[in-house]
């Protein structure tokens, strides 16, 4: 993939990323799941969590997630071939 890999091309192919977390562990699925992509800047991909916060019940995967984004960045590189850090808003 380009080195000029933008916001808008994550965005397009997420699914692929998000299939493949769930391929390789349901539970980091789950935490990532409602994940909304609002930045990606020299290599830094913000993820935005404020709509899980909307449910009556809430479903607060914080700190799975912190204990879990490696998944995640090693999913983004299979599907993009980019090194990418993932950081919360």
């Amino acid at each position: 993939m380009s080195a000029e890999l933008t916001l808008t091309d994550l965005r397009q192919r997420w699914n692929e990323v998000l299939d493949l977390v769930e391929s390789r562990d349901r539970v980091v699925w789950i935490a990532y799941f409602d994940a909304r992509l609002e930045s990606f800047e020299n290599g830094r991909l913000t993820l935005d969590f404020r709509d899980s916060n909307k449910l009556a019940t809430g479903h607060d995967y914080q700190e799975a997630r912190l204990r879990h984004r490696s998944l995640l960045q090693s999913a983004i590189f299979d599907v993009f071939g980019i090194t990418a850090v993932v950081v919360e808003k």
